[in-house]
């Protein structure tokens, strides 16, 4: 079964402005690109060739040329969810029987994680994996890549499994420490070290002026 798994990745400028208290601009756009390094590794160790980025941003699309992963770019950045339903269509007119979106901002997903996702996929099923807060999605994965319209941001996650029995699939939940961590908002950083340490990201982490703690330690 043909899978494509889309990282939709919004431009660097103005990436990651909820961590404006803890990190610099520099910082912001240095850790994303780190986080989406780390994303894709674990991404292509798992999937060679089916992994695409979804961007707007030209130097997003030369980090993925230069992972050896192809782009599809959207004609404007008009948000994570149209970036996933952009992403859906897409894989959809080229065959795909399995769609798989995962955001560029968990840096600790790891190969077999994206194994154990795909493995957990069921005739008639889709699957999600909640963030650390529960509130969020942070990947789902459908057969086809249209069974249903995913919509992200807090709540999504609760009203994705609604959304998914309410079209007649049975959706099944894995908690996946890696791709549970989206690392988004300051109380996130000292989690990253302590889940990551050998993630790119957060050996850049522990080179930033303003430093981060691992979790537990403060």
């Amino acid at each position: 079964m043909t899978v494509i798994a889309a990282v939709p990745v919004k431009d660097l400028v103005n990436a990651k402005q909820r961590l404006v208290p803890a990190l610099s601009p520099v910082e912001r756009r240095e850790l994303a690109r780190a986080m989406l390094a780390d994303v894709l590794e674990a991404m292509v160790a798992a999937l060679p060739g089916s992994v695409v980025v979804i961007t707007t941003d030209p130097e997003v699309r030369a980090q993925a040329g230069a992972a050896g992963v192809e782009c599809w770019t959207e004609s404007a950045n008009r948000g994570h969810t149209a970036a996933v339903a952009f992403a859906q269509e897409q894989a959809a007119a080229r065959g795909a029987s399995r769609f798989l979106t995962i955001p560029g901002d968990v840096p600790c997903v790891t190969a077999a994680e994206v194994d154990s996702l795909l493995a957990a996929l069921q005739p008639g099923g889709v699957v999600f994996v909640p963030s650390r807060s529960g509130l969020g999605t942070n990947a789902a994965l459908l057969a086809p890549p249209g069974a249903m319209t995913l919509t992200f941001g807090e709540p999504s996650f609760a009203n994705h499994l609604t959304a998914a029995r309410a079209a007649g699939l049975v959706p099944r939940v894995l908690e996946l420490p890696g791709i549970g961590l989206d690392v988004d908002a300051p109380d996130d950083l000292p989690v990253l070290l302590e889940r990551g340490p050998h993630t790119r990201s957060a050996r850049l982490l522990r080179g930033f002026r303003s430093g981060a703690q691992p979790a537990g330690t403060r």
